[in-house]
């Protein structure tokens, strides 16, 4: 289990560089079983409590740079939307495994697909925020449309628990790539919770990554950034392979 809000030293240099802000939590329990079959080789299900955990997160992400360059002109400040559940590979690498990843611009969506595998679609997607109110939206372009829409009230007192230092302390991400699952580390400072009220959720993004009905279901945990916290700049290592080709 995750006990550690503080990221151990990243295992290689920093390739990339992103600020997080405005992120929101929202996360269901779910069998190991319904998770397992869609996991990276090499990977089984993290659990708590016995569960496995499937989250809806939005958040914003701005400042997108390769290191050691500055910020990537023309791509500003967007919204993305993630559905993710955790893995943990036997090395003890406990990680997030996207389902998918709706993302404002069609530059970030091409540059990750190709360095890392990960399941970016090109989405039209924004973030209102009303004081301690936050709203997000989203509709995917191309010939299927799935969407979300995301309107939580943020609280103010502090959150940190076994089970938010389980959802959120994740230092790196799982993923098939190429033939081979990836594991590629990250670092950030400690993520500032709060609890807070899901008002709206209109979700059509959990089913279409293979939890159909879940999102009818009120979740089991919704957690967010403070209001108007400024966010935190997070760094990523190049991936890595930990586990051999199927037809190795």
């Amino acid at each position: 289990m995750i006990t550690e809000r503080h990221a151990p030293d990243l295992p290689g240099r920093a390739v990339i560089a992103q600020r997080w802000s405005r992120a929101v939590f929202v996360h269901w329990r779910v069998d190991p079983a319904q998770v397992a079959p869609v996991l990276p080789p090499g990977t089984r299900p993290d659990v708590h409590d016995g569960s496995a955990w499937v989250g809806l997160v939005p958040f914003v992400l701005s400042e997108f740079r390769f290191l050691p360059l500055p910020p990537v002109p023309l791509l500003g400040t967007f919204t993305e939307i993630n559905v993710r559940i955790y893995a943990v590979d036997e090395a003890g690498r406990r990680g997030v495994v996207f389902r998918t990843l709706e993302a404002e611009h069609l530059a970030p969506v091409l540059v990750a697909r190709a360095l890392f595998g990960l399941p970016y679609r090109w989405a039209r997607a924004g973030v209102r925020t009303d004081g301690a109110r936050i709203e997000f939206r989203s509709r995917r372009h191309g010939a299927r449309h799935p969407g979300t829409r995301v309107r939580a009230t943020l609280g103010t007192a502090a959150v940190d628990t076994p089970l938010s230092r389980f959802l959120t302390a994740r230092w790196g991400f799982h993923e098939r790539h190429l033939g081979r699952t990836i594991w590629a580390a990250n670092s950030h400072e400690p993520w500032p919770l709060v609890e807070a009220e899901l008002e709206e959720l209109d979700d059509e993004l959990v089913a279409d990554a293979g939890f159909p009905g879940l999102a009818r279901r009120a979740p089991d945990s919704v957690l967010a950034m403070p209001a108007r916290h400024p966010g935190f700049v997070t760094r990523f290592t190049r991936a890595r392979a930990i586990a051999p080709r199927a037809d190795a």
